[in-house]
């Protein structure tokens, strides 16, 4: 009856890490998309500037430049910080698994 109930826990757990494994996923897929969404708004605005406001040259100090490259760079970081997590989670989960597999 232990054994049962230990499996039964177990079970629990990861599909509670699974749930969360899932859910850091899916933010992460989220923040590439505004990534990618910055991205493109830092090529209009440099091209805005270049033809439309007819500057000669824009560099990283333009203010509309650097302010999209200021949220480019805090979106990979909280990704960076997603990545982490998930792999943590998914090592504690292969660790447990392989326990389970052990007993």
């Amino acid at each position: 009856m232990g054994k049962i109930r230990n499996l039964i826990n177990k079970g629990a757990a990861d599909a509670k890490d699974l749930g969360s494994m899932g859910i850091l996923k899916i933010e992460i897929m989220q923040l590439q998309s505004q990534s990618d969404k910055l991205v493109a708004k830092l090529g209009t605005e440099v091209y805005k500037s270049l033809v439309e406001k007819k500057h000669a040259s824009v560099t990283r100090d333009t203010p509309t430049i650097r302010e999209v490259l200021k949220k480019i760079e805090g979106l990979k970081e909280q990704n960076a910080l997603k990545e982490k997590e998930y792999r943590s989670v998914n090592g504690k989960r292969k660790a447990a698994l392989a326990a389970v597999a052990g007993a």
